[in-house]
């Protein structure tokens, strides 16, 4: 649990010991606590067509932040729908395309969002991806090229745009939405856990390198949720089913049979569960966030696996010339 009497991570840098005064809080007690205020907060999403982003843009407006919501392929009903329901709440939220797999389209649409924020944007959050199920082999150079190029070279040129107006402010806050199919691994997933441990390696890995920047990273962790996501991924796995040799489908049968056909059915948690813990930790002091966060009310059997690895970062590389910077992420 998060201590807010530990040292910020500037601290750590320096070497000072000392505390802040504030009282420990319990982030998770029985009790809800009060929404926290962004007032303040300027917040880029990416993927806001539906599920977590247009949840989260919302919810982020609601509690006062400014809102850059982006989607690809404007116009489109779910952009006109975002902005009535906007409009409806007086929120300050702004619909800006941005196709995270097209380099022209992230420089422009990353361009006129630092404009309507007049030049700064202080969160980005990560959250646009797909999936494509189906055994490895089945998985033909579109499908990789594709998945790959959404859910991680898609989060490298969001980070490449805005990265420098964060540094040049010597502040800001990074969220890259992974899974626990990040830590975990199911067979017949295709190469979504390949893109999701790409996600977790490169956001770790990042954390470290800005510390001294200011900048906080956190990977959130969601289980299943039943949003739009599963219509998607059916619609790109049932394009590769039909393009695949039926005797390679035929091969990995009984992985193959469902491909295209699986609905989210069973899963019942509330997709406002991601937003509402993106926003407890936005709120949290600079510093002092989580580098990563589980999210779902059932089984996390990710969270093992992140305790061990926290354990083996700070032993391998805590004594040395990194140690501050592994050591302001991880303690």
């Amino acid at each position: 649990m998060p201590d807010r009497h530990r040292p910020s991570r500037r601290d750590l840098i320096a070497g000072a010991a000392a505390l802040t005064a504030a009282t420990p809080a319990l982030l998770h007690a029985a009790t809800p606590a009060a929404p926290p205020s962004l007032k303040g907060r300027t917040v880029l999403i990416t993927g806001c067509s539906s599920g977590f982003g247009r949840v989260g843009a919302l919810l982020y407006a609601q509690l006062g932040a400014k809102v850059i919501a982006t989607m690809r392929n404007l116009p489109r009903p779910e952009a006109e729908s975002l902005a009535a329901e906007a409009a409806k709440e007086k929120l300050d939220l702004h619909i800006v395309e941005i196709d995270v797999t097209d380099d022209a389209s992230v420089a422009s649409g990353t361009a006129r969002a630092l404009d309507l924020a007049g030049g700064r944007i202080d969160t980005l959050i990560n959250n646009a991806g797909i999936g494509i199920t189906g055994p490895v082999e089945v998985q033909d150079m579109e499908a990789t090229k594709l998945i790959f190029d959404t859910n991680v070279l898609g989060i490298q040129r969001m980070l490449r745009a805005l990265l420098p107006q964060m540094r040049e402010g010597k502040g800001g806050q990074i969220f890259n939405i992974s899974s626990q199919l990040g830590r975990v691994i199911v067979p017949g997933g295709g190469h979504y856990s390949a893109t999701k441990f790409a996600v977790e390696a490169l956001s770790e890995q990042m954390a470290y390198e800005l510390v001294p920047h200011g900048i906080d990273v956190t990977v959130i962790q969601p289980g299943g949720y039943p949003t739009k996501v599963w219509v998607n991924r059916n619609a790109y796995t049932g394009a590769l089913k039909d393009r695949s040799d039926p005797a390679l489908l035929a091969a990995y049968d009984p992985f193959t049979r469902g491909m295209g056909t699986e609905d989210g059915s069973g899963r019942s948690a509330d997709p406002a569960d991601v937003p509402r813990a993106i926003a407890e930790i936005m709120a949290m002091p600079p510093g002092q966030r989580p580098l990563r966060r589980a999210v779902h009310p059932g089984a996390k059997p990710q969270e093992p696996i992140n305790r061990v690895s926290a354990e083996v970062q700070l032993a391998w590389l805590g004594g040395g010339r990194l140690g501050p910077l592994v050591k302001a992420v991880h303690d």
